[in-house]
């Protein structure tokens, strides 16, 4: 897979033309999947283990929602999420000792949950519409601004020297599509939560990107910045995939 800070190329996975709306549902309290970003996962409680058997069986795709706050008195039934998920889809699955599994997820889609489905099974199922990048009627040169002013201020964060630089500077020099640049960053630089589920619910690819450079400036005028915000450690180290996060 080479040393990178994200998938654009290595993983492809196509959207499904008979995508049905319906999708399983991957809660958990301090992750977030952004589309075209890849997150590992390291699986063992009994109802994930269903969902993902269900999931190679068929599709493939699971969504990731987040918990909402005092998830934990809840967690065992269907403690409360937020309605905003990003679909994802299995690009690797390697089975572990004792009934569990590594996983990589790549994000697809952006997507809001309408309504949870009753079902059979142990883990959650919801109906979902899915969030298409939308890109207002501006001249390509503001938007050319526009992109420009996001790599000028996330680059601020990325020290000389690193070995993730080379990464990003690839990444910046990517003739790729502001929404994609947009949920890069969002994905690989530690913000807070909250500002995080602002970003993976706007559709607009403008009104995120201004939403990311005020958070970024903001963070970068504060004395604290580099507490409040950094890139995450195992990007900084070049480690790719990431450490599996547990579920």
């Amino acid at each position: 897979m080479g040393t990178q800070i994200m998938s654009l190329q290595p993983f492809s996975a196509a959207w499904p033309s008979d995508f049905s709306g319906r999708v399983s549902l991957f809660p958990l309290p301090n992750a977030i999947l952004f589309p075209n970003s890849i997150l590992p996962l390291h699986i063992f409680e009994p109802r994930y283990c269903e969902m993902l058997t269900d999931a190679l069986a068929s599709d493939r795709l699971i969504a990731m929602a987040v918990l909402k706050p005092d998830w934990q008195a809840h967690y065992d039934q269907r403690p409360q999420i937020e309605r905003s998920v990003c679909v994802g889809k299995i690009v690797s699955h390697t089975p572990c000792d004792n009934d569990r599994h590594n996983i990589l997820m790549l994000g697809l889609k952006r997507a809001r949950i309408t309504r949870e489905l009753d079902s059979p099974k142990m883990y959650r199922v919801a109906e979902v519409e899915v969030l298409e990048d939308y890109y207002p009627d501006d001249p390509d040169q503001l938007r050319q601004q526009l992109t420009q002013d996001l790599q000028n201020s996330f680059m601020r964060f990325v020290p000389d020297g690193l070995a993730a630089q080379d990464s990003f500077q690839q990444l910046i020099g990517q003739p790729i599509p502001l929404g994609t640049l947009t949920d890069a960053i969002a994905h690989v630089t530690n913000l807070p939560m909250a500002i995080k589920l602002q970003l993976l619910a706007e559709a607009n690819v403008d009104s995120r990107c201004r939403l990311l450079m005020r958070c970024l400036e903001q963070r970068s005028a504060d004395s604290d910045a580099s507490a409040e915000i950094s890139l995450r450690q195992d990007v900084l180290a070049g480690n790719f995939p990431p450490p599996f996060s547990e579920n």
